[in-house]
């Protein structure tokens, strides 16, 4: 076994099912212990306690549950433990946030706590959260991605999944989310994060799946995290823990289900970032403003501009752009000559227009409007970059150096094209000048490509690809 290289499969694998919109989610409790939230074993400890029981010597968590129902005839104390445990203010964690930037439609969850849909708010999206069964048949307007709550949610204690009784009953009561999820298997790739597989409901729902898909059911994967030696106080129970993750990890692969093993829970952090970054290099921002072309007629840098983006395009990367002046109207022209000569993808799909909000009212936004459009995007092109100032002089474009700088510290490759002359050739100046700052481990055909970009006589538009060819294979 590998585990490098299987992560490395798995995260080209996932990100192409990205590209293709047919990722998802599925959270367990352990997503939300890395934001403050409590463990299933964490939430029911006292009420183990309070039946006398050592929680650390048991394994059936759900019977806890019931236990104390039995005992009390009544699930006050469990609603007001989930109050407690779950109604706190906790800031999302590294995990959700990445998870939240990238393109997820569907979320499935066990989670009780609003980490998912909070998060996928404060990034401008708009969640479409599904805990009762009369939700189910409601679609909110403009949703960016669902979110099923298949154990309910905080704010109904009451009719939250916690006990053998409300197992029991799920398949008269929510019957609808199981429905949901199972076509979900069947259609969409799963990454199961902070999830034990230890959930009755989802085991079932797995096994009807696979039972009705003839034992070839689709490709999902898991990340669990191995046992280390210093986390066990024997060798014998290390041992035992070892042995019991590789029977599950083979137990998982009879439901489609590969298991990626990490050391520690940062690693799943590292593992998501790679997937946000190789996710973005897909797409390009090219950052230009042109009010004259320099030693450029008007017709070839305009026919350059247009070429570029169709080359762009040809490569199989979306283009995200500000519409800037002498440049903006030229990049959508070469996408769509691309796109309708070789009946391509619609529009939305290959290119990204975020024209600046204009007025006086407008320019106070630019900065956060930047950030927010370069943040969709891995490597950003740099093109002319001169304007007209309020004396009539033409003037570097102090905005494509902000857009420079919000690039480099998004972490963008950066690639100016420096014969476009202006503010380009500053910023090519600033980089060749110190490469191996900005391009560690640079090899000499990424040098001598980047150096293309400044002869007025080199092949700008091979160069780019090029460079975007060493990139990608970084």
């Amino acid at each position: 076994m590998n585990a490098a290289r299987d992560i490395d499969i798995f995260i080209n694998k996932f990100v192409k099912e990205l590209e293709e919109e047919n990722a998802a989610i599925f959270a367990g409790a352990g997503l939300s212990i890395s934001a403050g939230f409590v463990s299933w074993k964490g939430l029911l400890t006292p009420i183990a306690h309070a039946l006398g029981l050592n929680i650390d010597a048991e394994t059936d968590l759900i019977s806890i549950a019931q236990y104390h129902l039995n005992e009390k005839q009544s699930r006050s104390d469990l609603n007001q433990e989930l109050i407690e445990q779950f109604s706190r203010g906790h800031v999302a964690s590294d995990n959700h946030r990445i998870l939240a930037r990238l393109p997820i439609k569907t979320y499935w969850t066990t989670n009780y706590d609003k980490l998912i849909e909070d998060t996928l708010t404060s990034v401008g999206k708009i969640p479409d959260v599904k805990y009762t069964v009369d939700q189910l048949k409601n679609t909110k307007p403009k949703r960016d991605a669902l979110v099923y709550k298949m154990h309910g949610d905080i704010d109904h204690p009451d009719d939250a999944v916690l006990t053998k009784d409300d197992y029991e009953r799920y398949s008269s009561t929510r019957e609808p989310f199981a429905t949901a999820l199972r076509g979900d298997l069947v259609s969409k790739t799963f990454l199961f994060l902070g999830f034990s597989f230890t959930d009755p409901n989802l085991d079932y729902i797995l096994s009807r799946v696979r039972l009705s898909l003839q034992d070839k059911p689709r490709q999902h994967y898991c990340i669990l995290k191995r046992p280390l030696r210093d986390e066990y106080p024997d060798d014998t129970t290390f041992q035992y823990a070892t042995l019991k993750l590789n029977l599950q990890i083979n137990d998982l692969k009879r439901f489609g289900v590969q298991t990626l093993q990490i050391e520690r829970y940062e690693d799943l952090t590292a593992i998501l970032r790679r997937i946000e970054d190789r996710f973005r290099q897909r797409t390009i921002f090219i950052s230009g403003a042109a009010h004259e072309y320099g030693d450029h007629t008007a017709a070839s840098a305009e026919e350059f501009i247009r070429n570029l983006s169709r080359e762009i395009i040809l490569k199989d990367y979306k283009i995200v752009s500000g519409f800037g002046l002498g440049v903006g109207s030229h990049v959508i022209t070469g996408v769509l000559q691309h796109i309708y000569e070789n009946n391509r993808q619609k529009l939305h799909d290959q290119l990204l227009l975020r024209p600046f909000p204009q007025g006086e009212k407008g320019q106070e936004t630019w900065e956060a409007y930047r950030k927010d459009m370069i943040g969709y995007a891995g490597v950003a092109i740099f093109l002319f970059g001169n304007k007209v100032d309020k004396d009539g002089k033409i003037v570097l474009s102090n905005g494509m150096h902000s857009e420079f700088e919000i690039a480099k510290a998004q972490g963008l490759k950066l690639i100016p094209i420096g014969a476009t002359g202006y503010m380009a050739h500053e910023l090519w100046e600033e980089i060749n000048g110190n490469i191996n700052a900005f391009y560690p481990g640079a090899t000499d055909a990424f040098k001598a490509a980047f150096a293309e970009l400044s002869d007025l006589k080199g092949n700008h538009i091979k160069a780019v690809i090029t460079l975007l060819d060493i990139l990608k294979k970084e």
